[in-house]
């Protein structure tokens, strides 16, 4: 009996060295799985800046002259989009349509009372002329005992009466034909047209889609690609830095060593909350920024794209020591 009862601790007490060496090899394998891999070194080097003393801005392509974002005049159902991305397009050239069937019909309505009032403004002149003819037999009476004095007096208020019918006959025809005129205009008003020259970009609707007056995003964006300016997002801390005509280049992201010489062109007086964000674990969302614009000729190669990302790097003098 005692010779079992030391078999039963001793195998107790190996059961539980084996499960403490079980929980160790578990929680090792478990630390080698969360530990982040051997640090290695970056695929591509950071671009290098290439001023002695610069600021450095994250920047975003745009068209020249600021990308336009094409909207609708009134909500409504697209009944035909004319272009499409990459489409070139002139001022005043057709984009896309809205569903006019209604007013259309309006002016099937409008025309048929512009058709009753010029019968009605006929009917008014002939009434007109009638009365004055009849005037004019009247006053042309030259005996005084063949006519009486109401007779003449009621043949004149009658010219009066006729005279004034015509007038409201004709202003409700010309009240109709401004109808139909108002009607026209919005009906070429769903008619959306290229406010500029430039380059189809983006087309966000399709024929029979709902077209929103202030949609999630633009329903087309056009801008002229033959030139690009950059957006260039400085940190307000080195606002104070930042002057006209300083000399600055650009990088694309990921292509460190294809760079592009700026032109300035303007600065954005205005601090605004950082709206472009890099992704970047160490950027803050709550950082206000000074945007200043540059532009710059599209290179023949590498292609770039509107809303391609650039790293921008700007000639400023070096920051004054206290």
């Amino acid at each position: 009996m005692r010779i079992l009862s030391n078999i039963f601790r001793i195998g107790s007490i190996a059961a539980a060295i084996s499960g403490v060496i079980a929980i160790l090899m578990v929680a090792r394998l478990q630390a080698q799985k969360q530990m982040p891999a051997t640090t290695t070194a970056p695929h591509m080097q950071p671009p290098a800046k290439p001023f002695t003393h610069s600021v450095s801005a994250t920047g975003i392509l745009e068209a020249l002259s600021e990308n336009v974002s094409i909207g609708a005049p009134e909500a409504g159902i697209v009944a035909t989009v004319d272009v499409k991305v990459n489409d070139e397009v002139k001022t005043g050239e057709m984009l896309f349509s809205l569903d006019d069937r209604n007013l259309q019909a309006e002016a099937l309505a409008t025309k048929s009372r512009i058709s009753i009032a010029t019968a009605n403004v006929a009917v008014a002149e002939s009434q007109l002329a009638k009365t004055r003819s009849q005037l004019t037999r009247l006053e042309a009476v030259t005996d005084p005992r063949a006519i009486s004095l109401e007779d003449l007096q009621n043949g004149r208020i009658d010219v009066d009466v006729a005279s004034a019918k015509l007038q409201s006959a004709c202003a409700e025809l010309n009240a109709a034909e401004s109808d139909l005129a108002r009607n026209q205009l919005l009906i070429e008003r769903l008619t959306v047209k290229s406010p500029r020259d430039g380059t189809i970009l983006q087309v966000n609707i399709r024929a029979g889609e709902y077209a929103a007056t202030s949609p999630k995003n633009p329903l087309m964006i056009i801008g002229d690609t033959e030139r690009l300016q950059v957006r260039a997002d400085v940190d307000e801390q080195n606002a104070s830095r930042i002057a006209a005509d300083q000399t600055a280049r650009a990088s694309l992201k990921g292509e460190p060593n294809v760079t592009f010489p700026l032109e300035f062109v303007r600065v954005e007086p205005y601090v605004i909350p950082k709206m472009s964000l890099t992704g970047a674990s160490t950027e803050r969302v709550d950082t206000r920024v000074l945007q200043v614009i540059f532009s710059m000729k599209k290179p023949a190669s590498p292609p770039v794209y509107v809303g391609q990302q650039v790293d921008v790097f700007i000639e400023a003098p070096e920051i004054s020591q206290p």
